[in-house]
C-alpha cells in the first residue's frame, strides 16, 4: 500500500514538473519587455500574407475539422480569409462590411452600425497583427515556453463573452509575431488557427480585397 502511495506521489510530482517546464507565468519585467517587442513589430507591419491551417474542435466529433487557405492583411483594417481546401470560401473585412463569397455565391453584411460586430472585427484584426493588449477590453494573462510566448485574453464585455470565452495568441519568441490563434467559445468548442509561411510588408494591391 505504501509503495502505491509513493508511486502516486512521485508521478504527480513528475507531471507537475513537466507542466511547469512547458509553460510558466511571466514576471512583470518579462511582460513589459514582451509587450514592448510586440508593439515595435506590430507598428512595422503594413501588410501580412500567410498560409494557414484551421482546426475546428467540437466535443461531439471524434476528429477536428481541418481546413486550409491564405490570410492577407493590409493596414489599417483590410483583412481577407480565403479558404481553399476542402472547399472554396472567402471572407473579407472591409470598410465596415463583411464580404462573403461561398463558391460563387456572394453576399455583403453591413457591420458599421453594430457595436458588437465592430468589436469582433477589431478583435480579429488585432489577433493577426498582435495588437490586442487592451486592459480595458480584456483580462490578460502572460505565459512563456522554451520557444514561445503565450497570451490569454478573456473579454470583459458580457455580450462578446457569449460568442468568445477566451482568445489565446501564441507568439514566436524571436520574431514577436503571432503564429497561432485559438478562439474558445462559451460551449468549450474551439477554433485553432496555425499561421505558416508568413511574408511581411510585401506590396499588396487593394484589389485583393474584392469579393
Amino acid at each position: 500500500m505504501q509503495i502505491k502511495t509513493y508511486l502516486v506521489v512521485f508521478l504527480t510530482a513528475v507531471i507537475s514538473l513537466a507542466s511547469f517546464a512547458q509553460e510558466q507565468k511571466m514576471s512583470v519585467s518579462e511582460i513589459n519587455s514582451f509587450k514592448q517587442s510586440v508593439a515595435v513589430v506590430s507598428k512595422k507591419i503594413k501588410t501580412l500574407s500567410t498560409d494557414f491551417v484551421q482546426y475546428k474542435h467540437m466535443d461531439f466529433l471524434s476528429k477536428d475539422i481541418e481546413t486550409s487557405g491564405k490570410m492577407i492583411f493590409k493596414e489599417p483594417s483590410l483583412l481577407l480569409w480565403q479558404y481553399k481546401r476542402p472547399y472554396s470560401y472567402s471572407v473579407i473585412f472591409k470598410s465596415g462590411k463583411i464580404l462573403i463569397n461561398d463558391e460563387g455565391k456572394k453576399k455583403s453584411v453591413d457591420i458599421g452600425n453594430s457595436k458588437m460586430f465592430g468589436k469582433i472585427n477589431k478583435l480579429i484584426v488585432g489577433s493577426v497583427s498582435g495588437d490586442m493588449f487592451d486592459d480595458k477590453e480584456f483580462t490578460i494573462s502572460y505565459f512563456k515556453t522554451k520557444g514561445n510566448n503565450i497570451t490569454r485574453f478573456i473579454p470583459k464585455d458580457a455580450k462578446l463573452k457569449k460568442y468568445i470565452r477566451q482568445i489565446e495568441l501564441t507568439f514566436d519568441k524571436e520574431e514577436a509575431t503571432v503564429e497561432q490563434v485559438k478562439l474558445i467559445e462559451s460551449s468549450e468548442d474551439y477554433t485553432r488557427i496555425v499561421l505558416k509561411n508568413k511574408t511581411i510588408n510585401a506590396k499588396i494591391d487593394d484589389s485583393v480585397f474584392t469579393n
